[in-house]
């Protein structure tokens, strides 16, 4: 009877510390059933904000007519607006900060508001206002400094700089490596601000349409938290040795048993 018992406890210590995971596949569930095609969420671009910093180049058919208008072609000491974004020593892309206010000073142009618009907003205004003193403008505009933030479980969390404006949830979550074992891909928080307030949003990393969702593109200073899941919380708040205890014990259940067989 004993021996029974050693070898029930046992098993019972092998099936609980067995049992499998759930929401690990991303994209797996189908939440909203009606629909059965999967949409791809339109990129609009991301909004320019206070502290952003933008490389603008003007190039036109006479060449010599858009240098007044390229900061790399000016004198530095005389553009208080432009931005050294290398360290001491290093050739460093230049580029317009944006100011708390929201403005850039443009050479020629002036002084320019260009908070909340797209890249692509701001590429089209300027190509406007440069139609009074160029016949053929052609401007470029390129985000030096579109920063995005991953935390709690994933294996590299950090701050991160996007080459591109153009970066999804999926792209971020692999900068950051992933996330753990322990990460509730259910449930994992995006904040975001919007006109001055911090909001918070939930994505499901295990829908199936998450690549319709409106937060599928990351916005500037974005933040992604990966809350850890159940099972992480419940080992964070009881002792760290309980682990250990458990591991003990099954072995020297183990022993019993085998003991008790040796005895018999």
């Amino acid at each position: 009877m004993k021996k029974h018992l050693v070898y029930y406890l046992v098993l019972l210590m092998a099936i609980s510390s067995c049992k499998p995971k759930e929401n690990m596949v991303y994209m797996e569930k189908e939440k909203n059933i009606a629909e059965s095609k999967i949409n791809q969420a339109v990129f609009y671009g991301a909004h320019i904000q206070s502290g952003d910093v933008l490389e603008i180049k003007v190039t036109a058919f006479d060449e010599n007519a858009v240098r007044p208008f390229n900061l790399h072609s000016m004198n530095n000491a005389t553009n208080p607006e432009q931005v050294n974004l290398g360290q001491v020593g290093q050739i460093a892309p230049q580029g317009y900060l944006v100011d708390n206010e929201g403005y850039i000073y443009f050479p020629v142009l002036g002084k320019l508001y260009i908070k909340g618009m797209t890249l692509a907003q701001l590429r089209a205004d300027i190509e406007k206002r440069l139609l009074t003193y160029l016949s053929d403008p052609l401007v470029s505009i390129k985000q030096l400094n579109f920063n995005v933030t991953v935390l709690g479980e994933v294996k590299k969390p950090g701050q991160y700089t996007s080459p591109s404006d153009k970066i999804t949830i999926l792209q971020a979550l692999g900068l950051a490596g992933d996330m753990t074992d322990f990460g509730n891909r259910t449930n994992v928080k995006l904040v975001r601000e919007e006109e001055g307030v911090s909001k918070t949003y939930v994505i499901d990393f295990t829908d199936k349409n998450i690549t319709s969702s409106p937060y599928y593109y990351m916005q500037q200073n974005d933040v992604l938290y990966v809350e850890p899941d159940l099972i992480k919380k419940k080992s964070a708040n009881i002792d760290p040795n309980r682990g250990l205890i458990f591991q003990i014990g099954g072995i020297a259940l183990g022993l019993t048993s085998i003991l008790i067989s040796i005895l018999k």
